[in-house]
This record gives C-alpha cells, sequence and structure tokens, in this order.
C-alpha cells in the first residue's frame, strides 16, 4: 500500500500559454502603441509634424516612416520574444528540478537494484513531465508484478504501453506554440520583403510625380523602405534560432524519457521469469 501511494504522487508541471491567439492580439496592441506613441512622437521629424522627413540620424523617426507594415512586423517579433520565453520555463518545468542526465542515471540505478519504490522517490523530487512518465511507469510496473493472471509478454507489453501513453500525453505540450514561431521564420522575412517593396514603389512614384530626378527624396525613400527588410530579417533570424533551441531541448527530453522506459522494461523482463 505504501509503495502504491508513492508510486501515485505527481505534480503537474508548468505547460504554458494554450491561447496563443491572445498573445498575438495582446502584441499587436503593444506593437501599434509603440509605433504611434514612440516611433511617431513628434520629436523626432522636423518641425515636430510627423508628415515631415524624419530629423537626421533619428532612426525612430524613420523607422515610423516604414508605414503601416513596421506595427505588423513588430507584432511579429514581439510574439516570438513572448512565445519563446513562454516555451522557456515550460520546457523548463518540464524537465523537472534536477539535470535530466543524473535523473535517468540514478533512475537506472535504482531499477538495478530492483528498488522500484527509490526509484518513484526520485521521481517524486525530480518532478515535471519527464518524471510524471516514469512515474507512470512504475506504476504500471507494480501492478503488472502482482498480477498474476497474465503472461511475462502481456506484462511487459502492459507497461511498454502505460510509457508509450504517458509520452502521448505529455510530450505534445512540450511542442505547444512552436508551430507559431516555425511560421513567423518565413512569415517575418516576407512582410519585411513586402514594406520594402511598398516603400519603393511609393519612393519612385513621388519622384515621378516631381517631374524629376531627387537624390535626396530617393535615398530617403529607400532607407526607410530598407527598414521594413531589417525588421523582418530580425525577426525570421529570432525566430529560427528559438524554434531551432527548443526543438533540440524537446528531442533531449524524448531520448531522455525513451532511455528510461526502456530500462523499466528490461528491468521487468529480467527480473520476471
Amino acid at each position: 500500500m505504501e509503495k502504491n501511494q508513492n508510486l501515485s504522487k505527481q505534480k503537474k508541471s508548468f505547460t504554458g500559454i494554450k491561447s496563443s491567439g491572445l498573445v498575438l492580439i495582446a502584441c499587436f496592441v503593444l506593437a501599434v502603441l509603440i509605433y504611434e506613441f514612440i516611433f511617431g512622437n513628434p520629436s523626432h521629424f522636423l518641425n515636430g509634424d510627423h508628415n515631415n522627413h524624419p530629423i537626421d540620424g533619428d532612426l525612430l523617426g524613420t523607422i515610423y516612416k516604414g508605414g503601416f507594415i513596421v506595427p505588423i512586423i513588430q507584432t511579429l517579433l514581439l510574439t516570438v520574444l513572448v512565445l519563446s520565453v513562454e516555451r522557456y520555463f515550460a520546457i523548463k518545468s518540464a524537465q523537472g528540478k534536477g539535470k535530466l542526465v543524473k535523473f535517468v542515471a540514478d533512475i537506472k540505478l535504482s531499477l538495478s537494484k530492483g528498488d522500484i519504490n527509490g526509484a518513484a522517490v526520485i521521481c517524486d523530487n525530480q518532478q515535471g513531465s519527464v518524471a510524471n512518465v516514469v512515474s507512470t511507469a512504475l506504476i504500471k510496473y507494480a501492478e503488472v508484478a502482482e498480477d498474476t493472471s497474465l503472461s511475462k509478454e502481456q506484462q511487459v507489453l502492459a507497461i511498454q504501453k502505460e510509457v508509450e501513453e504517458a509520452t502521448a500525453l505529455e510530450l505534445p505540450m512540450l511542442s505547444q506554440n512552436l508551430p507559431i514561431i516555425a511560421t513567423i521564420t518565413t512569415l517575418g522575412t516576407l512582410m519585411g520583403l513586402l514594406g520594402t517593396v511598398i516603400g519603393m514603389i511609393r519612393s519612385f512614384a513621388s519622384l515621378a510625380g516631381a517631374g524629376g530626378t531627387d537624390s535626396i527624396a530617393l535615398s530617403q525613400g529607400i532607407s526607410e523602405a530598407l527598414i521594413n527588410t531589417a525588421f523582418g530579417i530580425l525577426t525570421g533570424a529570432l525566430a529560427v534560432i528559438s524554434y531551432n533551441y527548443f526543438t533540440s531541448r524537446i528531442d533531449s527530453i524524448t531520448y531522455c524519457i525513451d532511455e528510461v522506459g526502456f530500462s523499466i522494461v528490461q528491468t521487468f523482463a529480467a527480473s520476471h521469469k
């Protein structure tokens, strides 16, 4: 009875933000406020009027002249930053309190000694999604060991199935919101290019309307258009780095779960003839 009580101790880990749509809306509102009240502050423009050219060397005013594409790219950038922080804490919570490598080694050592209750205590101390999967497998281990109506093959299959089901419940939470970051890797760059094209069209249109070649207006228009490219590339680059980093972390967690699950099954098979 005491063993089963120890094995059943599981604590929920932080799974992250489930409503990514709210994150996008909040980031859009914040981006618009930044665009209008920081980048569009009259102090960045000639004669204090944002309809005029930006003051020479004023980057914020130049960014404002990038047009309506700027707050859209800002929204994507802020979304990447927010979801990256959210994924960091979610995955850190899933790993538990200690290092996974040590956790796996301690579990394997307890299993090699046949100390299932000791392995359960290690899971209770570790906490997190990985520990929950292992704890669930240990509960099943204890149940099938007492069920004499099952053959050894059926007992082993029952433990394997329990590990797979527990893993299937925990792992999707780890990759939550990563598809949005993956989408922004491309979308951010494309929106930057769109802003550049729009800016270039406006620049040449203004030159055509003036009826001559105004090199100052042309160079300023190009610099304003390229702001969108820079913002878009920055957003896409951060999204790629974030996505690859967290995908690597999840792969590491998956490997640890597979390793411990295999050890549990092998230990049961070796200790129950």
